[in-house]
């Protein structure tokens, strides 16, 4: 697809391939989040779905649900009606939520390549629209390939914004949320966090889709359907990153019933370097030279560490250089840090 040659930002770079994509596969509505490469926990989420009022709910169902979960799909696409041989009722989302709303086949697409999980899509077609057909499958695999890539590079480029100066919170940023996913409560610096994550309209408060997402994870690791970590990596504006996490608070009810706190903080050192390495497609022996860098270790001393000639040590920094657009240490590691 030719939009996968283009350097616009992860949320434009969806918009556009969603409007091409509607030209060759038909449908009615959709969700298409990024994920955090490590841990494939959705985040930045873009989504024209009628049962928008109910996104808490349809967030903690996704997580809960089996059928062609993103994180079990095999293939890059599945085909709720083909799945489940026409027992739509098999997928737990369709059965509490989708069919209320006439959906009556949803397409799982997957964005992942050997360097981590980037995104997934659904889309999703009513009965007057009909099911997903095989053709409109072997298009959309077709498509995975150079989608993925597009979608790693765009998170790449996040990189390379200058990181803007910003004032340190004056306290703990986070949520507190119901077993249902419903905001119980929340800290005073919250809502301008959430605001530049998913930027509502002017009138409306934000709606914490990433907050849910994590907290969502959080449930179907409790329940053994997924055993990443309920954390996501997210950028929030130019070089900055933010790490969200969800845990149960502790209290005398029992552990399922019990509130879910979502803190939000900015990305530590190592949580950047690991995505930008892998946004980046460095190898592992790259990546464990990277990590070297960060800690100020010098050429002859890298060369001992890692068993390797200072000849070769060189040619794997060029390497890095090269996949990295940078010129020398000093702006690599600003990237890296964000300093």
């Amino acid at each position: 697809m030719r939009l996968c040659g283009s350097l616009a930002d992860a949320r434009t770079l969806r918009l556009e391939l969603l409007g091409e994509l509607r030209q060759m596969v038909p449908f009615d509505a959709y969700a298409w989040l990024l994920t955090d490469p490590e841990t494939s926990v959705g985040s930045s989420p873009l989504a024209d779905v009628p049962c928008l009022p109910e996104l808490p709910r349809l967030i903690r169902l996704k997580y809960l649900t089996q059928v062609n979960r993103w994180t079990q799909l095999r293939a890059p696409v599945g085909l709720l009606a083909e799945t489940t041989k026409g027992e739509l009722s098999r997928s737990l989302v369709w059965r509490e939520l989708l069919h209320r709303y006439d959906i009556i086949d949803v397409a799982s697409l997957v964005f992942r390549d050997r360097y981590g999980c980037w995104g997934f899509l659904e889309l999703w077609r009513s009965s007057m629209s009909g099911q997903f057909t095989s053709s409109d499958a072997a298009y959309l695999a077709d498509i995975t390939g150079p989608v993925t890539t597009a979608l790693r590079r765009s998170q790449a480029r996040t990189f390379r914004n200058r990181a803007e100066q910003h004032r340190q919170s004056r306290g703990p940023v986070m949520l507190l949320l119901s077993h249902d996913l419903d905001v119980l409560a929340q800290t005073a610096e919250t809502e301008a966090y959430l605001r530049t994550l998913v930027p509502p309209d002017e009138d409306r408060s934000p709606i914490p889709a990433s907050a849910y997402n994590v907290a969502g994870q959080l449930l179907g690791t409790e329940v053994g359907i997924d055993s990443n970590a309920p954390m996501a990596r997210v950028h929030l504006a130019g070089g900055r990153w933010l790490t969200l996490r969800a845990a149960r608070i502790e209290d005398t009810r029992p552990p399922d019933a019990r509130d879910i706190a979502v803190t939000l903080e900015d990305s530590s050192p190592a949580e950047r370097a690991a995505l930008f390495a892998a946004a980046h497609a460095l190898t592992s022996r790259e990546r464990e030279l990277l990590n070297h860098l960060i800690r100020g270790v010098d050429t002859s001393e890298l060369a001992r560490l890692m068993f390797l000639s200072q000849h070769t040590v060189q040619d794997h920094l060029k390497s890095i250089f090269t996949k990295t657009s940078v010129h020398n240490r000093r702006t690599l590691l600003a990237q890296v840090l964000g300093a």
